[in-house]
């Protein structure tokens, strides 16, 4: 509880936000007459963004003081997760969305500490297919599909 960097960072999210709120506004609208347009998603996210940015803001001036940082940081975690995410862009369409997204939170979850490789495998796993299949299969989206090296 930085009360510098969470002003900064507060600031800096609903910059962001409003960003996103006003380049969301740029993308068309739904083609085919549908309430709901490509348009609503990083709007609604753009919001998210500022409201939680005014939120940490307001919560800044309610500090007691200089609080020191119980917490150590870690440095070499945060670059390993952002190394995970960078690989898990870079890969994603060839390796396909269930494959990529079940390495990355298995990745992401050994890294925040999980204790048990196969829950961490379990979860990852029914994620992946569970938002594959919903997003594919019933509600007609595309995501990169298997990778055609495995012959699926």
């Amino acid at each position: 509880m930085n009360k510098t960097f969470d002003r900064a960072s507060s600031i800096l999210f609903a910059l962001i936000g409003a960003l996103f709120v006003v380049e969301s506004r740029s993308i068309s609208t739904s083609a085919y007459g549908s309430e709901v347009g490509p348009n609503l998603f990083p709007m609604g996210l753009g919001i998210l963004l500022i409201l939680l940015g005014l939120r940490l803001f307001w919560e800044t001036f309610r500090y007691r003081g200089a609080v020191p940082s119980a917490v150590p940081l870690r440095h070499k975690r945060f670059l390993l997760m952002l190394l995970a995410t960078v690989l898990y862009a870079w890969f994603l369409e060839e390796i396909g969305y269930v494959i990529g997204t079940f390495l990355f939170l298995l990745a992401g979850f050994r890294l925040m500490g999980s204790a048990s490789w196969w829950k961490s495998a379990a979860v990852a796993l029914a994620f992946s297919v569970g938002v594959y299949a919903v997003y594919v299969h019933i509600l007609k989206g595309t995501l990169p599909g298997f990778p055609s090296w495995l012959g699926l």
